[in-house]
C-alpha cells in the first residue's frame, strides 16, 4: 500500500533539515505561554500528539509533567526514545487511533500538526480519539495556522537553502486545502515531496470539536494569547475540555 504523504516526508532526514530552525528555544518559549492558559496541576499527565522528534515533549516533561509523544515516523520516535526518562516517553502511533482511554489531563497539537488527511471523517476521528484518551475535565489545546491569514499572504514560491542544500518550494490552493511542493537535489539525485493541510476555518473546528463531544473554552491568536482575530491573527490556537 502507497504510504500518505506525511509518513513518507515526515520520516525523510530532509524534512528535519529543512525546518531545522524550529529547535527547543523556540519551543520552550511556546510552551511557556500555553502551559499558563492551561493551567495544569504539577505532575499532570500530558500527551504530545503528533510530536515529530520531541522537543515540546522534552520541555514539557523538564517542567514536572508526565509526558507520552506519539507520531507516525519511526525515524523520528527512534530518535526522541534517546531521551526518554522516568516521565518522558514515546510511541510511534498513528493520530487516527486512540492510545490510552481516559488517561491523560491534556493533549497538545502543536504546529500545525493536523489537517493533513484526504477526509475529514479520519479529521473528526482525531478528536474522538482525543476526546476518548481525555480524562472527564480534560483539556485539548490544538494549535494551527490562521486560514483566512494564509490565503491573504500566501507565498507562491520561493528558494530556500539549508546547509549549502537548496530547497525549491511552491505553494497553492485547491479544493480547501493548502499545498506545498519540495524540491531538491542530493546525493546525487532528485528528490520530490508535497504537503497538503486542510484549509480549516474557525468555524470548522466548532462543528468538529462539537461533534466529537468537546467543548470549545477559549481561542487566541497567537502563542502570546492575543485574542483570535480572523483577518489579522498568524494562529489559531484552540482550548477544549472534555465535559
Amino acid at each position: 500500500m502507497k504510504k500518505e504523504w506525511f509518513e513518507e516526508w515526515f520520516d525523510s532526514p530532509y524534512y528535519h533539515l529543512l525546518y531545522k530552525s524550529r529547535d527547543e528555544n523556540e519551543a520552550k518559549i511556546a510552551l511557556d505561554n500555553l502551559l499558563r492558559a492551561l493551567d495544569l496541576s504539577p505532575g499532570s499527565k500530558v500527551l504530545d500528539l503528533a510530536c515529530g522528534k520531541g522537543r515540546h515533549s522534552r520541555c514539557l516533561a523538564e517542567k514536572g509533567f508526565q509526558v507520552t509523544g506519539l507520531d507516525i515516523s519511526p525515524a523520528s520516535i527512534t530518535y526522541a526514545r534517546t531521551f526518554e526518562e522516568s516521565n518522558l516517553e514515546f510511541y510511534q502511533h498513528d493520530m487516527r487511533k486512540s492510545f490510552r482511554i481516559n488517561y491523560f489531563d491534556a493533549v497538545m497539537n502543536m504546529f500545525t500538526s493536523f489537517g493533513y488527511f484526504q477526509r475529514d471523517a479520519d479529521h473528526l476521528l482525531v478528536l474522538q480519539n482525543v476526546a476518548k484518551d481525555l480524562r472527564p475535565g480534560g483539556l485539548f489545546l490544538l494549535d494551527f495556522f490562521n486560514a483566512n491569514f494564509v490565503r491573504q499572504h500566501l507565498t507562491p514560491s520561493e528558494l530556500k537553502t539549508v546547509d549549502n542544500l537548496n530547497f525549491s518550494l511552491k505553494r497553492w490552493l485547491h479544493e480547501g486545502y493548502i499545498f506545498k511542493s519540495v524540491e531538491f537535489q542530493a546525493d546525487g539525485r532528485l528528490f520530490q515531496y508535497q504537503e497538503k493541510v486542510r484549509l480549516f476555518e474557525l468555524a470548522d473546528f466548532k462543528t468538529l470539536i462539537e461533534s466529537a463531544g468537546l467543548r470549545l473554552r477559549q481561542t487566541y491568536g497567537d502563542y502570546d494569547l492575543t485574542a483570535f482575530d480572523q483577518k489579522n491573527s498568524k494562529r489559531l490556537i484552540l482550548i477544549t475540555e472534555k465535559p
